[in-house]
């Protein structure tokens, strides 16, 4: 049985504190994560990593680069210009989502989000470099009747030209419980940057365009560029709940499988083990929505869906070249500017993580 998780106040360490504060700002909107990837590539070496830049996927490895391999998404959602004051949802452009070519992004996800970023504060950045070329405010958005996609109008950004990434304005904040802000993946991304800091030795990989379901075609690209198998890749990532006071119920989401397939079950339960050695409390997500949709049947509501994540797409798409698993941090408010995560499941994540690179 697992214990009850204590509600004393958690103190996290101030180097990834202060690495977070600073990622947060820096942009890395989906589609134009290329200034992102300069700003870990001098993270990374700073604490003696070896750096390499591959489309779509930054690697950086230690002394013994096959002992651990974990995988975090960089990218995070925000707008791209694509005319004279017309902005668009930058996953749904990155993904090619529109009738188009066939594959629209559906009425309901347009709806949830048409209202989400009113009056947000947000700038403009130079995709390469990063440089900042403007601030505004999201003025209006709305679903074009002809061409089915989500348009947004942005006050002070009129002289940008097509394809300039546009981030939300976003800083850190830390309460008495939780971490918040626009923290999906960031969070994770510091995470394992701060391990460099505590002498891990072995691979990770930072994806590029996760949100718009690309990212594990780069991260099985690399695979294969290697000739490289491998059963023991751990993707990290957030993993969202209703509420926060649902998320805050566990410190790590674990899963044995997603829309897709399976994943790696001895390195599922090797990673089970390992959290009830810590002490950690754990929720399997597949369980989670298995016992929800019970009782929604039971109430007449629209079951969850499994999800598919990076891990389950590339264990389908490699035919057995990559397998492994995933370990998550439970949130609320995903995909907002005001995600919150508790500061307990963040110290469980960051305790699991050097647990594992130390050959738990």
């Amino acid at each position: 049985m697992q214990p009850s998780i204590d509600s004393t106040t958690t103190s996290l360490p101030s180097a990834y504190l202060d690495l977070l504060s600073i990622l947060i700002r820096s942009p890395s909107v989906v589609g134009a994560e290329h200034s992102f990837f300069r700003v870990l590539q001098r993270e990374l070496e700073e604490r003696g990593a070896d750096v390499t830049w591959y489309e779509g996927v930054l690697v950086a490895q230690g002394l013994k680069p096959e002992s651990v391999m974990l995988s975090a998404h960089v990218d995070r959602h925000g707008l791209i210009c694509t005319g004279p004051n017309e902005f668009q949802y930058s996953a749904f452009i990155s993904g090619a989502r529109s009738d188009l070519l066939g594959n629209s992004v559906s009425e309901s996800m347009m709806n949830k989000i048409v209202d989400r970023f009113e009056s947000k504060n947000v700038y403009a950045y130079e995709p390469w470099s990063g440089a900042y070329q403007g601030r505004g405010t999201i003025a209006n958005s709305y679903i074009c009747e002809h061409r089915n996609n989500l348009i947004f109008e942005v006050e002070g950004l009129e002289h940008l030209v097509a394809g300039t990434p546009i981030a939300f304005t976003d800083s850190l904040t830390i309460t008495d419980s939780a971490l918040v802000g626009q923290l999906d993946n960031v969070l994770t991304v510091t995470a394992l940057i701060h391990l460099f800091e505590v002498g891990f030795e072995g691979t990770v990989f930072f994806t590029a365009q996760e949100e718009a379901g690309k990212s594990w075609r780069y991260l099985l690209e690399w695979f294969r560029r290697f000739g490289q198998a491998t059963n023991q890749l751990i993707v990290v990532d957030t993993s969202p709940f209703a509420d926060y006071d649902i998320a805050q119920e566990q410190q790590l989401v674990l899963r044995n499988k997603d829309a897709n397939g399976d994943f790696n079950q001895s390195l599922t339960r090797r990673i089970e083990s390992r959290c009830d050695e810590l002490g950690l409390i754990y929720t399997f997500k597949d369980h989670y929505i298995d016992a929800q949709n019970i009782i929604r049947e039971r109430e007449g509501d629209k079951p969850l869906a499994l999800g598919s994540t990076e891990m389950g797409r590339i264990i389908t798409a490699s035919q057995g070249l990559v397998d492994g698993t995933t370990v998550q941090i439970p949130t609320s408010g995903y995909h907002t500017m005001s995600e919150s995560a508790p500061l307990l499941a963040v110290a469980g994540f960051l305790a699991l993580l050097e647990d594992l690179s130390n050959g738990n």
